[in-house]
């Protein structure tokens, strides 16, 4: 019966993250703080949508990199915590209170 019980919460954990992973993305930072970012799918996928003008900009585009107040970032609508830019033709999920670069979308 344990053993029963214990393949039956294996299976749960694993079918679990497996709908997890299909709805979310998980970033890691580059950055010697290691830390991890779980950015929604539909996050990715209204930015995916959006069409909004380039911006040209000469400094670098990466994960942990902060851009200047002047690059105006764009709201994720009904999700708190992600704000979206595009720069060089490129497109950035950005953190919207530090303008850090969490995600370059290709």
């Amino acid at each position: 019966m344990r053993k029963t019980m214990l393949a039956a919460a294996a299976l749960m954990l694993t079918v679990s993250s497996a709908a997890f992973a299909q709805s979310s993305v998980i970033i890691t930072d580059p950055a010697p703080t290691g830390s991890t970012v779980v950015l929604p799918g539909e996050v990715r996928t209204y930015v995916m949508e959006q069409s909004v003008p380039s911006v040209v900009y000469d400094g670098d585009i990466a994960v942990g990199a902060t851009l200047p107040d002047t690059v105006e970032i764009h709201t994720v609508p009904n999700v708190n915590g992600y704000g979206y830019t595009v720069i060089n033709e490129r497109r950035v999920i950005v953190e919207p209170q530090t303008h850090r670069i969490i995600q370059v979308l290709e």
